[in-house]
């Protein structure tokens, strides 16, 4: 569900740049004011796990369409709302900037439609509400379900409304909403109970990590993550390195719901001073557009499958540790900030 800037106009994308920056800056501010350091290793190595997941695209059966996670679900449960919210911008950030994935004009829209809404929707209002005052796995499954899918559902609506808004685009307003809403719903599905089993597993090793329903996380004074985060990386090394060669060749849900609608996966794009600008800076700060070396970017229509591609395996291992350091350092800045505050 990661737009492209030929979807929105530079109003648009604007307001979503400004919504955007505001609420990382709300929830960096919250962080600074209660934040436990020990969390911050383990937002990073989430960060990176979710960017190898997301690379990974499911096949929707049936539908000739396909789905990857969103992780702001995921996200949320083990970290609480405001640490879920940076890191998922994080991994957009990177995704943007160094493999072109997302337009940079539509960055902003695509950090709210993936991270507002089930950090701030469907973590407080649905999941946390199901599972207080219990911990079984199957109320844990039935919340995370049930918040993945209200997230991407409203993700999905958020896009249907952005485009029309920007009126750039001949994309039939209701034929585009009904067709972007139950391919979501399907994607939300699969996402929620992968969400449910990964922190099922993770209460296992660590309950307090999930069982702490706080905004703010604090980690139980005297234990120990290693084996958390140890899982972690290994998680994000396996899915990046190895099985993002058995992503689904299928268009994911919005590239589809444009390709029943005008035959291709992609809307003309009507050109302007401002995307224009941003295209070109995008186009020199790609390392590995498309997570492929720039040489193979150009790819034929009909690839195998798996596509066992080095260039892959380096876009999800490089990826993942640029969204590692990029966390790491937007964690030590808070921790900074917040003991110049302290002191003074």
């Amino acid at each position: 569900m990661h737009m492209a800037d030929a979807l929105l106009s530079p109003a648009v994308g604007g307001a979503l740049w400004a919504g955007t920056l505001a609420t990382i800056i709300y929830s960096a501010k919250k962080l600074k004011e209660k934040m436990d350091e020990k969390m911050i290793p383990l937002m990073g190595m989430l960060g990176a796990f979710i960017f190898a997941g997301q690379m990974i695209n499911f096949t929707i059966p049936m539908t000739g369409s396909s789905g990857h996670i969103g992780g702001g679900m995921l996200l949320a449960i083990l970290l609480g709302p405001f640490a879920a919210f940076l890191v998922i911008a994080s991994v957009l950030v990177v995704q943007a900037l160094f493999f072109a994935d997302g337009g940079l004009l539509a960055l902003g829209a695509n950090i709210w439609n993936l991270g507002v809404y089930p950090c701030f929707i469907g973590y407080p209002l649905i999941y946390r509400i199901i599972v207080r005052g219990s911990r079984s796995p199957k109320l844990i499954t039935v919340a995370s379900v049930l918040g993945a899918v209200v997230g991407l559902q409203l993700g999905a609506l958020s896009v249907v409304l952005e485009t029309k808004l920007s009126g750039i685009t001949e994309l039939p307003f209701n034929t585009f909403l009904m067709l972007m809403q139950p391919i979501h719903l399907a994607v939300g599905l699969v996402e929620g109970f992968i969400t449910a089993g990964i922190v099922v597993y993770v209460r296992s090793l660590r309950p307090d990590i999930v069982d702490d329903l706080e905004g703010v996380k604090t980690i139980s004074s005297g234990t120990s993550l290693k084996k958390v985060l140890a899982v972690m990386a290994l998680l994000a090394v396996i899915t990046g390195g190895a099985f993002s060669w058995f992503a689904s060749t299928h268009p994911d849900g919005l590239e589809w719901s444009i390709e029943k609608i005008y035959g291709r996966p992609e809307v003309p794009e009507k050109a302007n001073p401002v995307t224009e600008g941003l295209s070109k800076i995008q186009g020199k700060t790609a390392v590995l557009p498309d997570y492929s070396l720039p040489s193979k970017v150009e790819k034929e229509t009909n690839e195998a499958w798996p596509a066992v591609d080095p260039g892959t395996s380096l876009s999800g291992i490089v990826g993942g540790i640029m969204v590692l350091a990029l966390i790491l350092i937007l964690g030590m800045g808070i921790k900074v900030m917040r003991t110049h505050r302290e002191k003074s």
